[in-house]
């Protein structure tokens, strides 16, 4: 009896025939992924692609079984496709080790799956994922996982909301002179010293002016600048790394002559209490047992005194100077990088934030939460992942099995108040303001590095053409304007120049248009002479303003291109995360769609 016997009994022939010949993707190889990927080998799929950019750490072990110590530092996809094939080795699996978002992964790639599976933990590439299945018409199974809660949901083009029809929470960031001059949350201090102070001490010179996890605005533009002053003075200090007196002069400028500087500015201060500078020297001599500790608390749940934070932050400065010193004999372009999980990273990080937060009046935090905060973590609980796992393969089951209709969005909850673990209701319609799947997808293709802006505005408007969109368009990349009625200044640059490069989307609406049309730009050498562009899979509903005339393949001559006259008027979703709960992970806000259920 053949080893898929039962299973085949129990599906039925036709369906056990779909899901033998039907091609899966599976986007993200994390904790969600790996029971995913076993789920599927186990379940009859034989054909699957695994894409993941991440490679695997320590704390990813307790719960993404696919993986072990020795493949630490390895690629997730490639380990997972190793793993997986230990199960069934009658499977077809193919791993890629990338960005989801990268052009190679096309509408025309995402064409050839029969469904599409998301166990990501990232907003941007399950916006990515939502728009490219919207363009291709392949169904998506989107999941996510946060603690002891989760959700599973389907995505099909035309038939139910897709991931954008719900608004998402907003990134967090921090304004740069919140970060630098007047921190006010314990946040505050480990944003500073996990992406500012650790990267100028110990990062590349290349990325001194590097500023991550702030927020990028016109307002920050003078506090930036400040922030470069004082990474230069940094970055001379560290001629000094490795000498016995360099943990003692970065302390002094960043504790004692910054903050000193800081609170000589008396408007700075009308309205709150002013820093107060550190002094090495009364802190060097406070007494050995003037500590906080807590013995009834583990170690890491002890929050630090100030003569703690002292001797750990000048000891982590001495080790890691060492360890970066060493790195740089080997390679003289290397680098260190904070990592969660590496003991000398944390406490530098700790130590420097309760060391600013003493400064300003701030809640210290324990190693043990600035862990948390410093690595962006949301709990994640292996069963948890693995209750949606399976619910992601049943509704597998009822798309390869044509009964979409019987599809649902399925709550994993938990708590005394409710009776039950699971709550199901049904998929929501498209919303119709949504500003995705309310816009109708083509991809567009053309030699990017001749093709300007104005011949894609002479397509789009062409009268005689098939598209028909009036005088008042408007065309964004992004959220950047590149042509509107009274902006015309990127008129007669190439794509390539205003770096519309291969996979970039351009948005174009009609004023006169309820519908918008996104077009996928790829590059395309192979159109031969005569042809200056291709359009490919443009179709919209019925009731579009803009359907009469669409047809599914456009071509037009470069000739008629250049002879076109312009007429004369013109909800849901949890995410898989690294990680241990603490409250104060609440204020962290990784961009990754986090949804309270309840």
């Amino acid at each position: 009896m053949s080893n898929t016997t039962h299973l085949e009994n129990c599906l039925g022939s036709t369906l056990f025939e779909k899901i033998s010949t039907s091609k899966i993707l599976v986007v993200g190889a994390g904790g969600i992924g790996c029971e995913l990927l076993k789920n599927l080998v186990m379940s009859g799929f034989k054909n699957i692609e695994i894409v993941d950019l991440d490679t695997i750490d320590l704390s990813n072990l307790n719960r993404q079984f696919l993986f072990q110590k020795q493949h630490i530092k390895k690629s997730k996809a490639h380990v997972a496709r190793e793993s997986v094939t230990k199960f069934n080795p009658n499977v077809n699996i193919i791993s890629h080790h990338a960005n989801i978002n990268d052009p190679q992964f096309s509408v025309e790639w995402f064409k050839q799956f029969d469904v599409v599976m998301n166990a990501l933990d990232n907003l941007d590439a399950r916006r990515r994922v939502n728009l490219m299945c919207l363009a291709s018409d392949v169904p998506l199974i989107e999941s996510g996982t946060a603690g002891y809660l989760g959700q599973v949901t389907v995505i099909r083009k035309g038939v139910t909301e897709c991931f954008d029809c719900q608004p998402k929470p907003t990134p967090k960031t921090f304004p740069i002179c919140t970060i630098r001059s007047t921190p006010s949350a314990p946040i505050h201090c480990i944003v500073w010293a996990k992406n500012y102070l650790f990267s100028q001490l110990f990062g590349k010179s290349d990325e001194d002016d590097k500023v991550e996890d702030f927020e990028d605005s016109a307002e920050n533009a003078q506090e930036i600048e400040s922030l470069k002053k004082e990474a230069e003075s940094l970055k001379r200090l560290r001629e000094s790394i490795g000498t016995p007196e360099y943990a003692h002069q970065v302390f002094e400028k960043v504790f004692t002559d910054d903050i000193t500087r800081l609170a000589s500015m008396p408007d700075m201060w009308k309205s709150r209490q002013p820093p107060s500078p550190l002094l090495f020297e009364e802190i060097n001599q406070l007494p050995e047992d003037s500590t906080g500790s807590n013995t009834s608390q583990l170690k890491d749940q002890v929050v630090w005194s100030l003569k703690e934070n002292f001797q750990h932050f000048l000891s982590s400065i001495q080790d890691l100077s060492d360890r970066y010193l060493a790195a740089v004999k080997q390679d003289p372009e290397a680098s260190l990088y904070f990592d969660k999980d590496d003991d000398d990273s944390l406490d530098f990080v700790t130590a420097a934030a309760n060391l600013r937060a003493k400064i300003f009046g701030i809640e210290e935090k324990s190693r043990f939460q600035v862990k948390a905060m410093a690595g962006n973590i949301i709990p994640a609980i292996a069963t948890t992942n693995a209750i949606i796992a399976g619910l992601v393969v049943m509704e597998a089951y009822k798309i390869l099995n044509d009964k979409v209709n019987e599809c649902s969005t399925t709550y994993l909850v938990y708590g005394s108040r409710r009776p039950k673990l699971l709550y199901s209701e049904k998929l929501a319609p498209p919303n119709p303001s949504c500003y995705v799947c309310s816009n109708s997808h083509a991809t567009f293709k053309a030699n990017l590095s001749t093709f300007t802006l104005q011949k894609f505005i002479d397509v789009v408007q062409d009268p005689s053409g098939n598209i028909k969109m009036g005088e008042e368009i408007t065309i964004l990349e992004g959220e950047r304007l590149l042509y509107d009625v009274e902006f015309e200044d990127n008129a007669e640059s190439t794509f390539e120049s205003l770096g519309i490069t291969d996979g970039k989307m351009l948005t174009v609406s009609d004023e006169d248009s309820t519908n918008s049309i996104v077009f996928i730009i790829r590059q395309c050498d192979s159109l031969g002479d005569e042809l200056a562009f291709n359009i490919e899979g443009l179709s919209v509903s019925e009731e579009s303003d803009i359907n009469s005339g669409l047809t599914r393949h456009v071509k037009r001559k470069v000739e008629e291109i250049a002879s076109v006259s312009q007429p004369e008027s013109n909800k849901r979703l949890a995410v898989e995360s690294n990680g241990v709960s603490q409250p104060e992970v609440t204020i962290v806000e990784e961009n990754d769609g986090v949804i309270v259920l309840d």
